[in-house]
Formats: structure tokens, C-alpha cells, sequence
């Protein structure tokens, strides 16, 4: 049998491989899944890849399977860790990380102004698969972003690293910056000022550049060395492709918002502008295309987090005492069973996107001054979303996903900037999202149609 495309999404745990047809249509057909463990531990990606494969010819009743392309995502390796340095943290080193999380990378390092030697510490103590430097707007102030790079250079010589050096700051300093890296083996990416004027954000170039230095670090991870021995299209970490499949998704439902509550993590993705109310009163911009990963909200490996946000209000939903509810929490299985642990794990879920939507959203806040109380907006503007999808296990193979989501829009206070109440929800069924992501930098129209077919069967 042959499919025209196989996408692999390879997590931490588990490795899926789905089979795609007529991609090149407005038609195109999921033609099944498959699944293994994901072998990273094991040194070579390509065992687990291979019994997905396996998987995949069981579900579809093949002998042999062939395909066209071999595309992937991946979040497995630990995934994107970045590091970003900037000049003022609520200007540059906020654009610097918005476009570093909207590519779907963990921030393992941020700093704000000329970093002493314990930044320098810090950051090669992390480890970071690319460093960001972003500081001053064009023509603007320009030593701290020498200065950092100047620093970063040299931590990484004598730490022995190889890291990449991706430049977004101020476009007057880009040939001093250029120099300072000349005759080293370290490889550094110039793309544009991700704050290049007062209240602007351009994050999209830095964003499709990290996108693809990932392909390099992905490749070069332990255990992932034999990615490209059968993947021969695009790689992305699995939170920049669902970023994609939602700015596609909009195309079709507007303004949007995307909860994928998992197992260690809750990432939501807004692609939205300005409602004209809150736009009026905004005091520092947003990027149209947001993204915010809570490292401790899960539904298993940080469930004793979440149930530490639910408190007593869990304890009530549940019925029990609190004694009862942590020993439930404990004994929680990864993959849910009985009544009682999906309605605990559901709970779970809701507490995660709760706790998730009120660091994501922006909210109205009060001014007092000499003219009297003024009322401003800070933060992300989700007044104007329209649609509201749910991906991700917990929201879309518990069941009660979409009562999940309505309870998350109601729990506001309403000083917060949340969709509304009445936004249409729609879920993943096909739990393609990620899929969807990378496909579309070939089939967009495909990719489109998978969205949709997902979304509303």
C-alpha cells in the first residue's frame, strides 16, 4: 500500500504515525494511525518510528506500506530550550520571548539588560539548543546588545559549545554584531528587530527562523541522530505546529483561542486581534499570535499541582474530603479507566485550562491619578475571539471536553479579557492539530480541510 504522506509525531512518551492521501485536494483522507513508545532513551529514534510503522500496517491491513514524504513533529529530546536576552524586559525581552514560545520553544533563560558573569553561568548551565539576542529599537540604544553579544560569544567558547546565536535586536548594530562573530565556529542568524519601534512587535521572521534551526537541533539530539534516516520533510516542535494549524484555522472560524492541555503541560495559542473597546484602552502591545506553556499544569505528571490550584473547590465538585481527593490524585492512572478517575481526571483538566486562561488572557485594571481613577487594558485582548478549540488527550479522549471549555469561559470574574461567554467551541476528534501544523507549509488547502474535518464531525 502507499500513502502519499506519513506524519510522526514523536512526544516524549509516544510516537504516532498517521498515514495522509489526496493531500493536494480540498479532499484530502486520513487513512489511519499507529503507535509505539518513544525511543529516545533507547539511542535511536528510529525504533520507536519503526514499530509506529508496524502499527500503522496492522490498523490499515497493509503487507507493505510505501509513501511519497515522511514529514514530523516532535517535542521528545526534551524539546526546544531557548534562551533570551534583551534590553527592557517589558519591550524587548518580551517581544524576544513571544517569538521564541509562538515557535514553540521552553524558555530556559531570560534576561533583561548587560548580563554579568552569573547570567553567563546560568545560561550555559541550562543548556539552551539556541540563544536569542534582541535589544533597543532601530537606531536606538545598541551597547547592551553588543555587549551581550560580545559575552554570549565568548561563554560559549570557553564552555566548548556550539550553540546557535540567533541576532533580533537593533538593525543599526547588525555588522558590529556580524563582527564580533567573524572567524569563530559559531554559527549566528541575523533576521529582523522583533521590536523595532515603540508599541510594535515583529515576531514572525525570528519565529520561522527558530522553526528551522530546530530541524538542526532535533537531529543532532541524543537518541535523534537517525531522524532524517527517515524523515525527509519539514520538523517542528509540536507547540510551533499547532500554533500553525491555528493561524491557518482562523482562516475559517476567526479570531480563536487553543487550549491542548496534556500530561506535564497546558499551552494555550491565541491568534486574535484587539477587540475596539479593549484596543482603545491597551497600554503595551500584544503579537497577534500568542502562545503561553504552563510547565505546571498536567493532567498526570503535574497533577499534584493542579490539584493544589483546585483545592477545596475540587474537593466539592468530587463529593469528597480532602484526604480522599489527594489519595485519588495519587493514584491516578496516565491513561484513565474507571468512572471515577476520568471524572477526577476531567476535574483535573478544567482546573489545568482555568489556571492556564488567567496567566494567558490580559485583564482591566484601574488608575488613580491627579484627574481621577482611569481604567486601562494590559495584557492579551481575547474579547473578540470567536472560536474556541480544544485539542490534546485530555480534552479530546476523556469525553465532556466542550462542557469543560464553557465552564473555563465562565469562570472569570469579568475583569479579565476573555473570549465570551457564547464563543463557539469546537474539538480535535482527529487529534491532528500538530499534523495539520506542518502539513500545511506544503498543502495548505489540505491541511485546511483536516482542520475542518476534525473540528466538526
Amino acid at each position: 500500500m502507499r500513502v502519499q504522506l506519513l506524519f510522526a509525531e514523536i512526544g516524549s512518551t509516544t510516537t504516532v504515525v498517521t498515514g495522509f492521501d489526496r493531500l493536494d485536494s480540498d479532499a484530502p483522507v486520513l487513512l489511519g494511525q499507529g503507535k509505539a513508545p518513544t525511543s529516545v532513551d533507547r539511542g535511536d529514534v528510529r525504533i520507536g518510528l519503526e514499530a509506529a510503522l508496524e502499527d500503522l500496517k496492522q490498523n490499515l491491513g497493509a503487507g507493505e506500506l510505501s509513501w511519497g514524504r515522511f514529514a514530523a513533529a516532535s517535542s521528545a529530546a526534551g524539546g526546544l530550550r531557548m534562551s533570551v536576552h534583551g534590553l527592557v524586559y517589558d519591550m524587548t525581552v518580551k517581544a524576544a520571548r513571544e517569538a521564541a514560545l509562538g515557535a514553540g520553544a521552553n524558555l530556559c533563560g531570560i534576561t533583561a539588560g548587560k548580563m554579568g558573569s552569573g547570567d553567563l553561568d546560568r545560561m550555559i548551565a541550562s543548556r539552551p539548543h539556541i540563544i536569542l539576542i534582541a535589544g533597543g529599537v532601530d537606531h536606538g540604544e545598541k551597547e547592551t546588545a553588543l555587549h551581550n553579544a560580545e559575552a554570549i560569544r565568548d561563554a560559549l567558547a570557553g564552555a566548548g559549545l556550539k550553540v546557535p546565536v540567533l541576532y533580533a535586536g537593533n538593525s543599526a548594530a547588525r555588522e558590529e554584531v556580524a563582527a564580533l562573530f567573524e572567524g569563530t565556529d559559531l554559527h549566528l542568524h541575523i533576521t529582523e528587530n522583533v521590536y523595532p519601534r515603540i508599541d510594535e512587535l515583529v515576531v514572525e521572521p525570528a519565529r520561522r527562523i527558530i522553526q528551522d534551526l530546530f530541524e538542526v537541533h532535533i537531529t543532532a539530539a541524543p537518541g535523534m541522530d537517525h531522524l532524517r534516516d527517515l524523515v525527509d520533510g519539514p520538523i517542528l516542535p509540536v507547540p510551533g505546529a499547532v500554533m500553525e494549524a491555528a493561524k491557518l484555522a482562523r482562516e475559517r472560524y476567526g479570531d480563536l483561542l487553543v487550549f491542548d492541555v496534556g500530561g506535564a503541560t497546558t499551552d494555550l495559542h491565541s491568534v486574535c486581534s484587539d477587540s475596539p473597546e479593549a484596543g482603545r484602552m491597551m497600554i503595551a502591545p500584544e503579537p497577534e499570535a500568542k502562545r503561553t506553556v504552563e510547565g505546571d499544569l498536567g493532567v498526570y505528571v503535574n497533577r499534584r499541582q493542579v490539584r493544589e490550584r483546585g483545592g477545596k473547590i475540587l474537593d466539592r465538585t468530587l463529593g469528597l474530603e480532602s484526604p480522599d481527593t489527594d489519595q485519588a490524585v495519587e493514584a491516578l492512572p496516565p491513561l484513565p479507566q474507571t468512572e471515577g478517575e476520568i471524572t477526577l481526571a476531567r476535574e483535573l483538566t478544567f482546573h489545568a485550562g482555568r489556571t492556564a486562561l488567567e496567566r494567558h488572557a490580559g485583564r482591566y485594571r484601574e488608575l488613580y491619578s491627579l484627574s481621577g481613577k482611569q481604567r486601562y487594558a494590559e495584557g492579551k485582548d481575547l474579547t473578540a475571539v470567536q472560536t474556541v478549540i480544544g485539542t490534546g488527550g485530555a480534552l479530546t479522549r476523556l469525553g465532556a471536553g466542550g462542557e469543560i471549555l464553557r465552564r473555563v469561559l465562565e469562570s472569570g470574574s469579568g475583569r479579565e479579557l476573555y473570549p465570551p461567554k457564547e464563543a463557539r467551541i469546537l474539538l480535535d476528534r482527529h487529534y491532528i492539530m500538530a499534523a495539520a501544523g506542518v502539513i500545511s507549509r506544503e498543502y495548505p488547502v489540505g491541511a485546511a480541510a483536516l482542520i475542518t474535518a476534525s473540528l466538526e464531525t
